[in-house]
C-alpha cells in the first residue's frame, strides 16, 4: 500500500508501450524510513500532464492521488508532488576535473603501446565518457558516474597492489580498471536535462553486453590479458560474466579486477545523493 504523507525517493523510471499501443510509465519508489519498494504505473494521460524531471533518480516525491491494485501488487498513480529535486550528477566543472584525474592515471602507465592506446581512445570519446553513468539503477547511476566508478576502481587497485606488486603487473591491473566498463559509453543513454538513464537500443541490437564490447576492443588491439579480466569482472555467468570465477585454476588477476569493481559498486559513491558534499578524491 501507499501513504499520501510518505516522502518517497525515485529509484528508477522507464516508459514502455501497452498492448493498446499507448505509453505506460513504470516508476519504482523507495520509502527511506522502511527501505521498502513501491512499484507504480502511470498511464499516458498522466505522463502527458507531469514534467519528466519529476522522475529523476534520487528525487523525493509525495503521492498526491493514486489507487492500489492488489491483483498486480502495484500503485496506479495519477498525481505526484516534487518535494526535493535530486542532483543530476557532476556539473561541467566537476566532469572536466574528474576526466583530467582519469587522464592522470592513464599517464602513469609505463607500457607505451598501452598508454598511447588508452589516451587516444579516451580523447576520441571524451565528451561521452564525461557524462555517462556506470549503471541504470545499481550504482553510480548519474551524470559522470562512470568516471567516478572507474577512478574508485583504480584507487582501490592502487592500495591493494602494494600487497601483491611482485605477483601482479601494475600496468595491466590499472588499465583493466580503466577499461572494464568502457562499453557503457555505448550501452546507456542519459538525458542531461532530467538525469534519466536508459539503455541504448542500437547497442543492444548489436552487442550482448558492455563486457563483450570491452573484451572485443582489447582483443582487437592485442591486450589479451586485459580482455580476459574484463570477461570475468562480473564474477558469475548469471551476473553477466563471460568467464565464471567459480572455475578452477584461473589466474589470480581475474579475481583482482572483480573485487575492485565490486568494492566500488557496493561501497563507493553509489548514487547521486552521496554527491551533495562534492567530490573529494584521496590518492
Amino acid at each position: 500500500m501507499f501513504d499520501t504523507e510518505t516522502i518517497y525517493e525515485v529509484v528508477v523510471f522507464s516508459i514502455g508501450d501497452t498492448k493498446a499501443g499507448t505509453k505506460m510509465g513504470k516508476l519504482q519508489l523507495r520509502d527511506p524510513k522502511t527501505d521498502t519498494l513501491l512499484n507504480c504505473i502511470l498511464w499516458e494521460e498522466t505522463l502527458n500532464r507531469l514534467d519528466s524531471k519529476l522522475f529523476r533518480t534520487g528525487n523525493q516525491l509525495r503521492i498526491v492521488s493514486a489507487t492500489f491494485n492488489e491483483k498486480f501488487n502495484n500503485c496506479l498513480v495519477s498525481a505526484l508532488e516534487l518535494v526535493k529535486e535530486a542532483k543530476m550528477g557532476l556539473d561541467e566543472t566537476q566532469r572536466e576535473e574528474t576526466y583530467q584525474k582519469l587522464v592522470g592515471y592513464i599517464n602513469t602507465i609505463q607500457d607505451d603501446k598501452l598508454r598511447i592506446f588508452l589516451f587516444n581512445y579516451f580523447e576520441e570519446h571524451k565528451e561521452v565518457i564525461k557524462i555517462m553513468p556506470a549503471a541504470k539503477v545499481m550504482h553510480h547511476n548519474y551524470i559522470g558516474g562512470l568516471m567516478v566508478h572507474t577512478i574508485e576502481c583504480v584507487q582501490f587497485a592502487e592500495h591493494n597492489l602494494k600487497m601483491f606488486m611482485m605477483k601482479l603487473n601494475r600496468d595491466v591491473m590499472i588499465s583493466a580498471c580503466i577499461l572494464h566498463d568502457i562499453g557503457k559509453i555505448f550501452e546507456y543513454t542519459i538525458n542531461l536535462e532530467t538525469g534519466i538513464v536508459d539503455y541504448d537500443e542500437n547497442f543492444r541490437s548489436e552487442w550482448i553486453s558492455h563486457s563483450q564490447y570491452g573484451f572485443s576492443l582489447c582483443m582487437m588491439n592485442g591486450f589479451k590479458r586485459i580482455a580476459k579480466m574484463i570477461a570475468a569482472h562480473h564474477g558469475r555467468e548469471d551476473w553477466g560474466a563471460m568467464i565464471d570465477l567459480d572455475q578452477k585454476d584461473l589466474e589470480p588477476e581475474l579475481y583482482f579486477l572483480h573485487f575492485m569493481d565490486n568494492l566500488s559498486a557496493k561501497f563507493g559513491r553509489i548514487n547521486v545523493a552521496m554527491l551533495e558534499g562534492g567530490l573529494h578524491w584521496q590518492d
